[in-house]
C-alpha cells in the first residue's frame, strides 16, 4: 500500500490504535489544521446520538457504551473510552468546533449476531478441530486493536502473537507493547507520526490479508463487512453535501486503506441482509483496572494510569518530565505506606530510565525502562517491595463518571437514585470497602427515614444479591453475631454495571426485577427446601407479597411431603423467621401455623424415617436435634407433648438405627423425661453382653451425641461400658472401633481428659496415668490401622 493513497485528495483517513496517547495528541493536531466539517469514527453508528452525552462537560473517563440485547439470553458488547483514546479526543474536537460527528461502524444489533457467529464457529472449531470447510483460527498478524473491532472488545478473537514477538525480537525489545511504545508513542512529530502508522498498518495488511483470505475466511468476511459499511456511511457524508477534504475518518490502523477505496461501499441489498437483533444502548463508567490488558480486555494497554500521564505531558508540551513524574509518583506511594525513599534516589532513578533508553537508541525512556529503574533503585532489587505502588501508578484505579441520568436504562436510575437515598455513593468504587449494619431502630435521629437507615440498606443488598449483582457481599455470619447485624463488603466495577443493565430486563427497578425473579423461582419450586428458602429470600429483601407467596408454595408441598430431614430444616427456617422477624419490621404470626404443620408431620412420620441405613441416619440425627430445639422455642406453638411420646417409643425400639434411638435416649435424658433408674436400665439392656457391637457401641455412640457432662457423672456407665467392650470378641471389638472413634471424636480435650480419669479409676490405675496412655499420639501404624477401619467391609466377618 502506498501512504499517499491515505492522504491526498481524498476523504482524510487518519489510522490508529484504540487506546493511544500519541494517536489522541496527533489526531487533536490534524483536525486543527484539516478543521473538518465532519468527523466519522470508527463506532456503532446507532449509538451517534450518545456523542453529545461523552462529550458532556460532566463526563469523565474512562466510559463505556455498553449495547444489550432486549430478549434472553442476554448479549452484551462494550466501546471503551479512556481520555487518551483518540476515537473521544475527536469526539471532543467535533463539538468544541461545531463539526458533525458521528459513528460508522456496524450498528450494534449487526455487532452482537455477528459476534455470536464467530464465537458459535470458533467453539465448533475447538470442539471438531479445523478442517477445509470449517473457518480457521484467526490469522498471526493482527491484534485485537489492529482489526478495528468494536472498540477492541475483549471478546476479540484472541490472535496469535509470533509475528509480533518476532519484530520485537528485531527491533531487540522484550515485547511488542516496548516496540510500539518507544517507535510510535514518542513520535511527536505530527505528519512523521500519521505517515508512519499507515506506513506500518499497511504492510502488516499485506502481510496478513492473504494468509487471512485463504485460512480464515470467517475473519476476513467479518472485516470486509464491516469495512463495506463504513464505506457506505463515508459516502453518505459525501452525499449529503460535505467536501471529501473536509470530512476526516479516524478509525483502526488496519481499516485506514480499505476506507480509502469508495468503490467497496455496502449496496443496498447487501445492507438488508445483515443479520440482526434488538438492542438497547446506554452509557456507563467504566475502569481503568477493566480497561487494562492484564484483566484481559484485548485491546487495552498493560498501564492505562501511565499512559494518562504521558497524555497529560504531552498536552503540557513537557513529555521529557514523564520519567520524573512516574518514579515520583512511585516514592511517593511509597512513603505513603511506610517505605522512605529519598529525592535522591528519584533521580538517581531518573537517570538509570534515561541511561537504559540510550542503549536501545531511544528517545526516551519506556515503560519497560522505568519499571527496571523503580525496581532497581526505589525497591533496592526487589520487585516485591514496589510491586503495589507500580500497580497504583500504572494502572490506577480511577473509576468514570457520567452526568446524573444521561442516557441510563430505568433500572440503572434506580439503582442511583438509591444509592443517593441509602448515602452509599461514596461507596462506587473500585476499592473494596467494609460496611457493618446495624438494623435496629436508631433513636438518635428525628425521621423514621434515617431511623431504619441500616434496615433498608440491608433490604437493598440482599435484592442486589437475588439478582446476582456482585456489588455487594455479604461476610459469613459468626456464632457470636448479634442477629440484629450484618456485615457486608462492598465494591463497584464495570461488570456491576452491566449485571445491573442485564437485570434491566427483569424489571424497571431493582425491587421489581427483585420481585419476577422471586415469583419465577416460585413457579419453578418442587421442594422444600426450596420453598423455605425462597421464604427466607423474600423476608430479607423485605418483599411481604412474595413470602406469602412462598408460605404458600410450602403449605402444598408439605401436605405431600415425608422426608422428615427436609420437614425439619424447613420448619428451622421458619423457627427463626418467627422468633427474629421482628427485627426487620415484618409480621412473620402467618408462619406460626404452618411451623406447627411441619412440626406434627415430622413427628408422625419419625418412627419410619429412623428405620433407615448408617448414611441417612446422620441426617436424621440433625434432623431430630432440630425439631428438639423448636420443640423447647415454640412449646406453646408445637405439640411438645407428642414430640416427648415420639421420642419415648423411639428410645425403646430395636428396630431403629441404634444411633438414632441412643440419641432419643440422650434427649429424654437432658429434658429431665427419663429417670436415673430407666436410664441406668436401657444401658443395662443395650450394653448386655452378646449384643453385636454396630448395635451396642453405635448406640451408645447416638447416647453420647448430647449432654455429655451428664453422660460424665455417672460412673455406672462407664463401668457397663468397659465391661461391654471386654465382653467382645475380638472381631466384635474391632467393629466396635469404629462407632466408639466416631462417638468420641466430638468430645472435647477436657471431656476426653475426664473420660481418662473415670476410666483409670474403673482399671486401678492413676488418673493421671490412665490418661496420658489415652490421650498421647497415636504411633504412624496405629493411626493408619484405624483409617483403614473407616473403609472397611464389615460384612467380610
Amino acid at each position: 500500500m502506498k501512504t499517499e493513497a491515505a492522504s491526498g485528495a481524498g476523504v482524510q483517513i487518519f489510522g490508529v490504535r484504540h487506546l493511544s496517547p500519541a494517536g489522541a495528541y496527533h489526531v487533536g493536531q490534524f483536525l486543527d489544521r484539516i478543521r473538518p466539517t465532519a468527523v466519522l469514527i470508527e463506532g456503532p453508528s446507532d449509538a451517534s446520538a450518545e456523542i453529545a452525552h461523552l462529550t458532556n462537560a460532566s463526563t469523565r473517563p474512562p466510559v463505556a457504551l455498553l449495547a444489550f440485547t432486549e430478549e434472553l439470553p442476554v448479549r452484551t458488547v462494550l466501546w471503551p473510552f479512556a481520555v487518551y483514546s483518540p476515537e473521544y479526543q475527536a469526539m471532543l474536537w467535533a463539538q468544541n468546533h461545531g463539526a458533525y460527528c458521528a459513528f460508522i461502524d456496524l450498528p450494534s444489533s449487526s455487532a452482537v449476531c455477528l459476534q455470536d457467529i464467530r464465537g458459535a464457529a470458533r467453539d465448533k472449531e475447538l470442539l471438531n478441530g479445523p478442517d477445509e470447510q470449517a473457518p480457521q483460527s484467526p490469522v498471526a498478524g493482527q491484534t485485537a486493536e489492529e482489526t478495528g473491532a468494536p472498540g477492541g472488545m475483549a471478546d476479540d478473537p484472541d490472535l496469535s502473537a509470533s509475528l509480533y514477538d518476532k519484530i520485537a525480537g528485531i527491533a531487540g525489545e522484550p515485547d511488542y507493547d516496548t516496540y510500539w511504545e518507544r517507535n510510535f508513542e514518542h513520535n511527536l512529530r505530527p505528519e512523521a507520526y500519521r505517515q508512519a502508522i499507515l506506513a506500518y498498518s499497511g504492510q502488516m495488511r499485506e502481510l496478513t490479508e492473504e494468509k487471512e483470505r485463504r485460512d480464515d475466511r470467517l475473519e476476513y468476511a467479518y472485516n470486509a463487512v464491516r469495512e463495506a459499511y463504513m464505506c457506505r456511511k463515508i459516502a453518505e457524508a459525501l452525499a449529503a453535501g460535505h467536501k471529501p477534504e473536509q470530512i476526516v475518518v479516524v478509525c483502526g490502523a488496519y481499516h485506514a486503506s480499505a476506507l480509502q477505496n469508495p468503490a467497496l461501499a455496502m449496496s443496498d441489498e447487501a445492507l438488508s441482509q445483515l443479520p440482526a437483533r434488538k438492542t438497547k444502548l446506554t452509557l456507563m463508567p467504566y475502569s481503568y483496572l477493566r480497561l487494562s490488558s492484564l484483566t484481559g480486555y484485548g485491546a487495552g494497554n498493560r498501564a492505562p494510569y501511565y499512559f494518562e500521564m504521558m497524555w497529560e505531558q504531552m498536552r503540557r508540551g513537557d513529555v521529557a518530565e514523564l520519567s520524573h513524574r512516574y518514579l515520583a509518583s512511585v516514592a511517593a506511594d511509597l512513603r505513603r505506606t511506610g517505605t522512605h525513599r529519598s529525592t535522591a534516589e528519584v533521580i538517581e532513578a531518573v537517570r538509570l530510565a534515561e541511561a537504559l533508553s540510550a542503549l536501545h537508541g531511544g528517545s526516551a525512556p519506556t515503560l519497560m525502562d522505568l519499571r527496571d529503574a523503580a525496581k532497581t533503585l526505589l525497591g533496592r532489587g526487589e520487585l516485591s517491595v514496589v510491586a503495589e505502588a507500580l500497580a497504583r501508578t500504572e494502572v490506577g484505579t480511577a473509576i468514570g463518571a457520567l452526568a446524573e441520568g444521561v442516557s441510563q436504562t430505568p433500572i440503572q436510575d434506580d439503582v442511583a437514585r438509591q444509592l443517593k437515598r441509602l448515602k452509599l455513593e461514596k461507596y462506587k468504587t473500585a476499592v473494596a470497602q467494609d460496611l457493618a449494619l446495624d438494623l435496629r431502630e436508631n433513636r438518635r435521629v428525628s425521621s423514621e427515614e434515617a431511623a431504619f437507615l441500616d434496615l433498608n440498606r440491608s433490604f437493598w443488598f440482599h435484592r442486589l444479591k437475588l439478582l446476582g449483582i456482585h456489588f455487594v457481599k455479604e461476610q459469613r455470619r459468626t456464632a457470636e453475631q448479634a442477629v440484629w447485624s450484618e456485615h457486608w463488603v462492598i465494591q463497584w466495577s464495570p461488570e456491576v454495571e452491566i449485571e445491573v443493565v442485564e437485570s434491566n430486563l427483569l424489571g424497571e427497578t431493582v425491587e421489581t426485577a427483585a420481585g419476577f425473579v422471586l415469583q419465577q423461582r416460585l413457579e419453578e419450586c418442587s421442594t422444600l427446601k426450596e420453598a423455605s428458602e425462597l421464604i427466607s429470600a423474600a423476608y430479607e429483601c423485605g418483599m411481604i407479597h412474595q413470602m406469602e407467596a412462598a408460605r404458600s408454595a410450602l403449605q402444598k408441598l408439605a401436605v405431600q411431603s415425608q422426608n422428615v430431614a427436609e420437614i425439619a430444616a424447613a420448619a428451622r427456617r421458619l423457627s427463626q423467621l418467627i422468633r427474629f422477624g421482628g427485627i426487620r419490621r415484618i409480621e412473620t404470626t402467618p408462619l406460626v401455623p404452618l411451623l406447627e404443620q411441619l412440626f406434627l408431620r415430622a413427628c408422625l412420620f419419625l418412627q419410619e424415617a429412623c428405620q433407615c441405613n448408617d448414611e441417612a441416619a446422620q441426617a436424621m440425627a440433625e434432623a431430630m436435634n432440630e425439631l428438639n430445639h423448636i420443640a423447647a422455642e415454640h412449646s406453646d406453638e408445637v405439640d411438645e407433648a407428642l414430640w416427648i411420646r415420639e421420642l419415648s417409643v423411639l428410645s425403646d425400639r430395636d428396630d431403629a438405627h441404634p444411633r438414632l434411638s441412643g440419641l432419643a435416649c440422650a434427649i429424654l435424658l437432658e429434658r429431665g423425661e427419663l429417670s436415673a433408674e430407666a436410664c441406668s436400665a436401657e444401658v443395662s439392656r443395650r450394653l448386655s453382653p452378646g449384643i453385636p457391637a454396630d448395635l451396642g457401641a453405635g448406640w451408645f455412640e447416638g447416647l453420647a451425641m448430647r449432654n455429655r457432662y451428664a453422660l460424665l457423672s455417672r460412673m455406672s456407665l462407664w463401668d457397663q461400658l468397659n465391661a461391654y467392650i471386654c465382653s467382645l470378641e475380638d472381631d466384635e471389638f474391632v467393629r466396635s472401633l469404629v462407632f466408639l472413634r466416631r462417638a468420641f471424636s466430638v468430645f472435647s480435650q477436657r471431656e476426653k481428659t475426664m473420660v481418662a480419669e473415670l476410666l483409670g479409676e474403673l482399671w486401678g490405675v492413676e488418673p493421671e496415668r490412665a490418661a496420658e496412655m489415652i490421650t498421647e499420639e497415636l504411633k504412624e501404624e496405629e493411626a493408619r490401622m484405624l483409617d483403614e477401619l473407616n473403609d472397611f467391609d464389615f460384612e467380610d466377618f
